[in-house]
């Protein structure tokens, strides 16, 4: 009974965020740049990783809803909860992490990386931390797959702020989004993990440099 209650409850709750995610999404103005990194990837049957640190999950997790594309959650009670959500904004959810069904989720990951022209979100920093700083799995799975990864960085001038083990953002309505997905960088099976570990770093960081100037320079 109490695990009918809870489905409920989490099912509830998922359509109210997903309602309440597009009316504030829709009322947001977007400026989106680098789209074409990946879109040009794909249409050459390449497969595709989408980087994005976890406290900024939500633009590119709307701005690609609808798509298609591969989402991954977590096994708990909120990864339950963004598996509804995602799944009713049109994602394909994962579910794993790097600390429950990790190795299992991993396995699958590479399966469908291997597969053309495929897209998959995923937050590098895992879903508990340390905040930007890469876990091994989007590495080690772009190296077995050559999939391409492209860092992604969201600014807004609205936003709520909300403080964990990282800063988590989630945009206010009726303001402006600047979204950026940055040059495309790719691992090689045998390139050494600490190198490909700071040059994912450096591509992230590059990203949210470039998209912060750009807003600094529109505003």
């Amino acid at each position: 009974m109490k695990n009918n209650y809870d489905n409920l409850l989490i099912t509830c709750q998922a359509v109210l965020a997903k309602w309440l995610l597009l009316l504030i999404y829709k009322t947001n103005r977007w400026d989106i740049r680098g789209s074409e990194n990946f879109e040009i990837a794909l249409s050459n049957k390449k497969s595709v990783i989408i980087s994005t640190w976890h406290g900024q999950l939500l633009t590119p997790f709307m701005h690609l809803a609808k798509k298609k594309h591969y989402g991954l959650a977590g096994l708990n009670r909120d990864g339950e909860l963004i598996s509804k959500v995602g799944t009713q904004l049109g994602w394909k959810i994962l579910r794993g992490s790097s600390s429950k069904g990790g190795s299992r989720i991993f396995i699958e990951i590479v399966k469908i990386l291997r597969q053309p022209s495929t897209l998959i979100g995923i937050t590098p920093d895992g879903p508990r931390g340390p905040e930007r700083i890469p876990k091994a799995g989007v590495i080690k799975a772009a190296q077995k797959t050559g999939a391409i990864i492209i860092p992604v960085s969201s600014i807004s001038t609205r936003n709520w702020k909300f403080i964990n083990w990282h800063t988590f953002f989630l945009e206010k309505p009726f303001g402006k989004i600047y979204l950026k997905y940055g040059k495309p960088i790719t691992f090689k099976i045998d390139d050494d993990f600490d190198l490909c570990k700071n040059s994912l770093i450096k591509a992230m960081d590059n990203a949210e440099k470039e998209n912060r100037e750009y807003v600094k320079k529109n505003n």
